[in-house]
């Protein structure tokens, strides 16, 4: 399938989720993928919300391309999460500032504390919410469709791009002046929290630089882990 159709298709999903399940959110961590659903919402002008959550640990850079966003599309404001103060606190204190590295069970619960609980609050009244995924990222997304009930938060949720490859990503970006995180350019194909996201070599797995400690079948934070069981619908 080309570019142009696959475009096509993620437009049309965008209108009917905008149309029929609203109100509805597009989750942006501010990669690549992310970046170009904002743009295509922005372009499209749907009623469709944008929030973000901010970890505490995110890169220089991120931070700097969230600056970004919000003066190139100022009629999608990005509504900013934040983690508990308190559970961030307790964490820290009982463990360490970087104890996400001692086992998985620390990480998860570092991952819980700074994304979940504010995913939660995020999605909270909210119909669908919107993700960037793609199915080649990670041996995890292998079998997602462009749709599922998120048993978990109780909405549905949408991936307009899971059929997008990397290189279709970057052409949309590049054919349209998206921005983008700076770290893209130094081999940082998926950014996560600054202490949890490494450069990748060639020939590594995109995702390789994320959690590098772990086992692939580890990698990943929870945000798109499903705790019970989820009703998947493919098309």
């Amino acid at each position: 399938m080309t570019l142009e159709a696959k475009l096509a298709q993620t437009e049309a999903l965008l209108q009917e989720i905008a149309r029929d399940h609203a109100p509805a959110v597009l989750a942006n961590s501010f990669g690549a993928e992310d970046m170009v659903l904002t743009d295509l919402i922005a372009k499209l002008q749907l009623p469709i919300g944008i929030f973000s959550l901010d970890t505490g640990r995110l890169p220089a850079e991120t931070y700097t391309l969230m600056q970004q966003v919000r003066e190139r599309y100022p009629a999608n404001p990005v509504q900013v999460y934040f983690p508990n103060t308190p559970a961030v606190e307790s964490f820290v204190n009982e463990f360490g500032i970087n104890a996400f590295y001692d086992s998985v069970e620390n990480r998860k619960s570092c991952c819980h504390i700074r994304k979940i609980e504010p995913l939660k609050r995020a999605l909270a009244g909210q119909k669908a919410w919107i993700t960037g995924l793609r199915r080649e990222q990670s041996p995890t997304r292998q079998d997602l469709g462009d749709r599922e009930f998120d048993a978990d938060n109780g909405l549905m949720k949408f991936n307009p791009l899971i059929e997008w490859s990397e290189k279709d990503v970057w052409a949309y970006i590049r054919e349209n002046q998206v921005p983008y995180n700076e770290l893209h350019d130094r081999h940082y194909p998926s950014i996560g929290c600054a202490p949890c996201t490494r450069a990748i070599s060639v020939g590594e797995d995109i995702r390789a630089g994320r959690w590098w400690w772990e086992n692939p079948e580890n990698k990943e934070c929870g945000l798109h882990v499903k705790q019970s069981a989820v009703s998947i619908i493919k098309r």
